[in-house]
């Protein structure tokens, strides 16, 4: 692998709207909108309102991939309960070989990294052999994340053109954000997608961006402002996470 800096310069900065907390207590109102979201980066992922879809930013579009597998151009007003997207500036350009599981992706994307303690974007473009991803659909009970996991769609892809778009969080953003790797996949044709559960691929173009400013924008409706959210969420958020 080989990289085009190997220092940290300039501002690069990660824009989260809500938390991770948040989502897991089932607070799944849409609180901005995808207009206001491009306004503060072209790459990222996240959800939409009632859960209705996974939320695919990637060059200054963004995508919703809903849970029976459809994927559209999500409209201007379409809001989301939590994101998190950035202007993706990579100092990082390289190419990766034999990538044959997640747990493989995620030793590439470490070589990628200087630290462990500050926020990265990763973007993987090229043909995966295979991908398997899972997409939530709208919540009809209103319970937590986890209730909505449980009934999670999952999507098999063989030889498929596409992208990850993902970020590494620190462990220490774990009461706010989802630490470790976290990616969404996007085909090149825009018709499949979700939350990225295992790939595999002979080769793939490799980008990430260090990023060492953090903006967290809190929602100020009156579920938010009035919901306990001081209650340890990181066992459901890994549940919610993985494959079932």
């Amino acid at each position: 692998m080989t990289s085009k800096s190997s220092g940290l310069s300039g501002t690069h900065t990660l824009f989260q709207v809500s938390t991770s907390g948040a989502l897991v207590a089932g607070l799944f109102s849409g609180v901005v909108s995808c207009r206001a979201l491009l306004q503060h980066g072209d790459f990222g992922l996240g959800t939409f309102a009632n859960l209705d879809g996974e939320l695919v930013v990637v060059d200054d579009h963004v995508y919703q991939v809903r849970g029976d597998g459809t994927v559209s151009e999500a409209p201007a007003d379409a809001e989301a309960p939590f994101a998190v997207v950035t202007r993706f500036d990579p100092d990082v350009d390289s190419h990766v070989t034999d990538l044959e599981s997640f747990a493989i992706l995620e030793e590439y994307c470490d070589k990628a990294r200087l630290s462990s303690n500050i926020f990265y974007a990763f973007r993987l473009d090229g043909i995966f052999e295979t991908v398997r991803t899972r997409a939530v659909s709208p919540s009809l009970n209103h319970g937590r994340l986890i209730d909505a996991a449980k009934a999670q769609v999952e999507f098999s892809f063989n030889n498929i053109a596409g992208s990850l778009i993902g970020f590494w969080s620190p462990g220490f953003s774990s009461a706010f954000s989802i630490p470790g790797y976290h990616f969404h996949f996007i085909s090149n044709d825009r018709r499949h997608g979700g939350h990225l559960l295992a790939c595999s691929a002979k080769a793939l173009r490799l980008r990430s961006e260090p990023l060492t400013d953090f903006h967290l924008a809190l929602p100020e409706n009156e579920a938010f402002l009035k919901a306990d959210l001081s209650k340890n969420s990181a066992d459901e958020l890994a549940y919610a996470e993985k494959a079932h």
